[in-house]
């Protein structure tokens, strides 16, 4: 089995900042792209911020400049650094692993439980 399990969500003030992380483990032969997803109430599931195991990112529009997304590929973790918050910003935090679980297997998209971002003051 395969777990990502993520850690660093709360509640901040606007301008503040938050560091989310999120650890993959269980049998893993291999980790591809992960990324972090958000989705705020009443929208869909948008990607926030992705990086491919060679370390390219790629961010959405709306985060450019503020966020920062990286992994420590010896750790199996990324990490989604967010500074300059917005109440907009406001959202349940999903991280996301492309992971092959065997040296034959395919890789398979997992995903954490979410954490909770709230930013207000």
């Amino acid at each position: 089995q395969v777990q990502l399990v993520e850690s660093g969500g709360g509640l901040v003030q606007p301008g503040g900042s938050l560091r989310l992380s999120c650890a993959a483990s269980g049998s893993i032969f291999s980790i591809g792209a992960m990324g972090w997803f958000r989705q705020a109430p009443g929208k869909g599931r948008e990607l926030v911020a992705s990086i491919t195991s060679s370390g390219r990112t790629n961010y959405a529009d709306s985060v450019k400049g503020r966020f920062t997304i990286s992994r420590d590929n010896a750790k199996n973790t990324v990490y989604l650094q967010m500074n300059s918050l917005k109440p907009e910003d406001t959202a349940v935090y999903y991280c996301n692993a492309n992971i092959k679980r065997y040296v034959h297997g395919d890789f398979y998209a997992y995903w954490g439980q979410g954490t909770q971002v709230t930013v207000s003051s």
